[in-house]
C-alpha cells in the first residue's frame, strides 16, 4: 500500500527553522521521496541547484527578505 501526501502550499512562518542551521526557514523542498526539508535564504542559496533536482515541489519565500523602505519622517511645522 502507497500512501501520497499532498503538498503543503500553506506560507512558511517564523516558527518555520532551516535543517541546516535553525534560522527562520524561507524555502521549503518537498522531496520526491517524500518528506520535506526547510532552508534559510543562504542555504537555500548554496543548495538549491541540487535541491530543485530531488524536489516535488519547492516552496520559496526569500522575496520577503527584500528591503522595504523606511516610511519618511514628518516634517515639522
Amino acid at each position: 500500500m502507497t500512501t501520497a501526501v499532498a503538498p503543503s502550499s500553506a506560507a512558511l512562518t517564523a516558527a518555520d527553522r532551516c535543517d541546516r542551521c535553525g534560522a527562520q526557514a524561507y524555502l521549503r523542498v518537498e522531496l520526491q521521496t517524500g518528506g520535506e526539508l526547510l532552508f534559510c535564504a543562504h542555504h537555500a542559496r548554496e543548495h538549491g541547484d541540487k535541491l530543485r533536482e530531488i524536489a516535488a515541489n519547492v516552496v520559496d519565500e526569500t522575496h520577503k527578505l527584500v528591503d522595504t523602505p523606511a516610511a519618511a519622517p514628518d516634517a515639522e511645522h
